[in-house]
């Protein structure tokens, strides 16, 4: 049997859409919540990162690293125009994730 592994390339931001937070998970689920919980100390946490804007999928850790990267690396435009392209309304993609 093949072990599938499943990792999240994902950008948080605020209530007012004015931060923007780039990071890695293998389970996108769990670490939104605790980002919702404000259990993840440092940056999401200080500027209340807690709304998941946009996400991609990978099944391999070096392509959601380098994914990630690449989008660290852009401008702040270059995120926005990816977010607006594909939510263009910046809706909470996990809002009905949780009880």
């Amino acid at each position: 049997m093949t072990k599938t592994h499943q990792y999240y390339v994902y950008v948080l931001t605020n209530k007012a859409n004015a931060v923007l937070y780039t990071s890695v998970t293998s389970d996108l689920k769990e670490r939104t919540w605790k980002h919702k919980q404000g259990e993840n100390e440092g940056f999401t946490k200080k500027y209340g990162c807690n709304k998941l804007v946009y996400y991609e999928e990978y099944s391999w850790i070096q392509d959601a690293i380098e994914r990630e990267k690449k989008i660290k690396g852009g401008s702040r435009q270059a995120k926005i125009d990816v977010i607006n392209l594909n939510n263009p309304e910046w809706k909470d993609l996990s809002e009905d994730w949780y009880d």
